[in-house]
């Protein structure tokens, strides 16, 4: 499998701000935005990685991706020269997807809970092994009308998704997380435009549910989701992982301890990538995992 994530737009949700800068490069607490979604995709040991960004963009990513290259990570990127929808990131990701299953995300979400992975790999496991054809989740939201909103029947099964519903008929948003397989540039290249103009995602999930081959696991408690493009969520996601680390004592998102953990990178080389950072909590971090092989 492979994955793609998605970091272009404009953020206009967050101007004047992102009149400087590329959202997906902003502090969420002690991390850029960009490195939660990419660790999940990590925790999944998946190393190829697509990203879709902004022409004007690309100096920092590539920035990013020395980064990601020195932790094992197979990297490249293909530009959006308008924010025309989330599915026209698979469009553009033909060439690299190819005849491949995809783990596809949103860059600015971060999910958090207990063995997330967990999760993250049952739903990778189901599309690998051909029992549903997309894989997504769920997550209760008190404002549905901001989101892509499912509706279920009274078995659980999927009957439809809307996006941005004036008259939701759940609670359940579908979040920017999502497991596809080799049908998924020949469904996303049928899409039409939505009234605002862009190719929706969630035509692209409606394709799935009209041939029953669409799943949908609702989140429940013990997990944590933010869609961090405005402000507000920008705090509370940021309020979300100070208290966490700071709590347990583990960091999230930490992308030098998940390569280090999956045997990508030796100790010798998680301490070099450690110095620069020595007079930082993060550097600290990195260098205790080393001195502490008992550490959770």
């Amino acid at each position: 499998m492979k994955a793609v994530i998605l970091a272009g737009g404009s953020g206009t949700r967050l101007y004047p701000t992102t009149k400087l800068i590329n959202k997906h490069f902003l502090p969420i607490y002690n991390k850029p935005m960009i490195y939660y979604p990419i660790s999940l995709v990590m925790l999944l040991k998946i190393r190829d990685i697509v990203f879709v960004i902004n022409p004007e963009d690309e100096p920092m990513f590539l920035k990013l991706f020395e980064v990601l290259q020195r932790l094992g990570l197979n990297v490249s990127y293909v530009f959006q020269e308008k924010p025309n929808g989330l599915a026209e990131g698979l469009i553009l990701t033909e060439d690299f997807i190819k005849d491949s299953n995809v783990m596809y995300l949103l860059g600015d979400n971060l999910l958090y809970g207990h063995n997330v992975w967990k999760e993250l790999d049952q739903a990778k496991r189901e599309v690998e092994e051909g029992k549903t054809g997309a894989y997504t989740f769920g997550y209760y939201v008190k404002d549905p009308h901001r989101f892509g909103i499912v509706e279920f029947d009274e078995k659980g099964r999927v009957i439809s998704i809307e996006e941005k519903p004036k008259h939701p008929k759940s609670h359940f948003a579908v979040i920017g997380i999502y497991f596809f397989d080799k049908k998924v540039v020949e469904f996303a290249k049928r899409v039409k435009p939505s009234e605002r103009g862009e190719l929706e995602i969630t035509s692209v999930l409606q394709e799935y549910i009209n041939i029953g081959e669409l799943k949908v696991k609702t989140l429940g408690r013990g997990f944590a989701w933010f869609d961090a493009g405005t402000y507000d969520s920008f705090l509370e996601a940021s309020h979300f992982v100070s208290t966490i680390e700071n709590k347990t004592g583990l960091m999230i998102g930490c992308l030098e301890e998940i390569a280090y953990r999956n045997g990508w990178i030796s100790k010798e080389e998680l301490l070099e990538l450690a110095k620069p950072l020595s007079k930082t909590d993060y550097g600290r971090y990195l260098i205790k995992l080393v001195e502490e092989e008992h550490a959770l």
